[in-house]
């Protein structure tokens, strides 16, 4: 057994070299283990919250509704009602008798004050539970307001994020196909792409350069009335894999639009994203338009990106990710920076999944699926991590450590897709990784036995709280 783990969580990591690697995932989370995935209702709003000019309202008490505002760095270049987290703030009354009254007559009064396109009505555990009948009360406020009101059947005792992503998914098919377009260029979408800190303009530019219009972008920077229309491009390039293939492959049913698993993240797959758009159109002017872009952009950033790699190269990396496309681009951004990926987790990857990472990987490389505070500490400290590239809930564990971390969640501020996003992520690896602040924390080597065979997480809580007398 690489580390200590709770009984039942066995078959959850595995190290590459030790025999097989065989992983559980896609299981509901062990009870008391205190995982570090996200609710249903959350998987959901993440993906729909990017709509700009949509109105999202939260049908459950008002906690929810606050754990959520704002929960994408997502930017617009127009509308910004999607910056506005409104709820129908259940109280016990509501939850004895019933919140269905509650909910239409909130939906006529922010019709009539927003007037906005579209309304998503996300329902959390409460709702659930009590019956309330959100697809009722939704479809009757549609016919009087004359606008799409769409339920999200999001209550979190129904699975895992996974769900959520399921349930965002279908909101959005029914929105599919409302609007006539006809488009002037070949066509594409892009799927799984959320504009945080802006990413879009560092993407959109390149395809449109190559001569595609793109038709929609779900739901990043997105407005209604263009993903009303989504179903009349030609491609769907799916950029987030665990949060979008499943609409892909309702369009590819629903409206005969193929699609391809690309990522937009690291000069290698940001490089592959545009070839193989032009790919699929067989357009050789097209090829070479984009071999063109690919030489210009990446002369641009090489310079700082080899200035950054000199300062980095050779140090060991952590990647815990929600979704396992984002860790396998950073795997390869690693491997272009120098780096060695030491341990590598998600929170919702599945077999094909696994399979892919287990391939880019070194061996001694450990693999986690699902996991909690505890294994990712211990491990940690086993395999010598210098950096931890995760999410907002992984950020202080490293902290008290003393390793570096850099956040590569969907609340981040900087870029990082694109070609000057990866310059951008060489940067703060490296700023992260050689600032002096780690001189003044612990110092591992003596006070967690780096590389040492710890035996068990009360070891390694014994070891992190002794002072370090070096």
């Amino acid at each position: 057994m690489i580390v200590k783990i709770f009984e039942g969580r066995e078959d959850h990591i595995r190290q590459k070299g030790d025999g097989g690697l065989h992983l559980a995932c896609n299981t509901e989370s062990l009870a008391g283990a205190v995982s570090q995935r996200a609710c249903v209702y959350s998987g959901a709003r993440v993906v729909l919250n990017p709509i700009t000019d949509a109105l999202h309202l939260v049908h459950g008490p008002i906690g929810c509704a606050s754990y959520t505002w704002d929960i994408r760095g997502s930017t617009s270049s127009g509308p910004d009602l999607y910056r506005s987290s409104f709820s129908t703030e259940m109280k016990e009354m509501d939850v004895v008798f019933g919140g269905e009254k509650k909910l239409a007559a909130c939906l006529q009064e922010l019709a009539e004050r927003y007037h906005p396109p579209a309304i998503f009505v996300y329902s959390t555990c409460i709702v659930g539970i009590i019956g309330d009948d959100l697809q009722t009360v939704c479809r009757r406020a549609s016919e009087e307001l004359k606008i799409p009101v769409l339920p999200v059947r999001s209550e979190g005792f129904r699975g895992n994020k996974n769900e959520g992503y399921k349930a965002a998914c279908n909101a959005l098919s029914k929105l599919i196909g409302s609007r006539d377009y006809q488009p002037r260029h070949p066509s594409i979408n892009l799927l799984g792409e959320y504009n945080v800190a802006d990413d879009l303009q560092f993407v959109k530019p390149l395809f449109q350069e190559m001569g595609l219009e793109v038709v929609a972008t779900l739901t990043g920077d997105a407005r209604v009335a263009e993903i009303q229309r989504a179903h009349t491009a030609e491609l769907n390039l799916v950029q987030c894999s665990g949060s979008m293939t499943y609409l892909a492959k309702i369009m590819q049913e629903k409206y005969g639009i193929p699609y391809r698993k690309i990522s937009f993240f690291g000069l290698q797959d940001m490089s592959n994203a545009l070839r193989e758009a032009a790919k699929f159109f067989a357009s050789e002017e097209m090829a070479e338009k984009a071999e063109e872009i690919i030489l210009r952009k990446s002369r641009e950033v090489m310079p700082q990106i080899e200035a950054y790699r000199a300062k980095v190269a050779g140090k060991k990396a952590a990647i815990y990710m929600g979704g396992a496309a984002k860790a396998v681009s950073l795997v390869r951004a690693f491997q272009e920076l120098g780096m060695e990926v030491v341990i590598i987790g998600t929170q919702t990857g599945n077999r094909e999944d696994y399979q892919n990472i287990a391939y880019l990987i070194k061996e001694g490389t450990v693999i986690i699926d699902d996991a909690n505070p505890l294994e990712l500490r211990e491990l940690l400290i086993k395999q010598n991590a210098d950096l931890l590239v995760a999410g907002v809930k992984e950020r202080f564990l490293a902290y008290k450590m003393g390793i570096a971390f850099c956040d590569f969640n969907h609340d981040r501020t900087a870029n990082f897709e694109g070609f000057e996003g990866m310059e951008n992520f060489a940067r703060e690896v490296s700023i992260t990784i050689n600032s002096p602040v780690w001189q003044l924390a612990l110092k591992r080597a003596g006070c967690a036995g780096r590389g040492s065979q710890l035996s068990s997480m009360q070891e390694v809580s014994d070891d992190i709280k002794e002072p370090c007398h070096s």
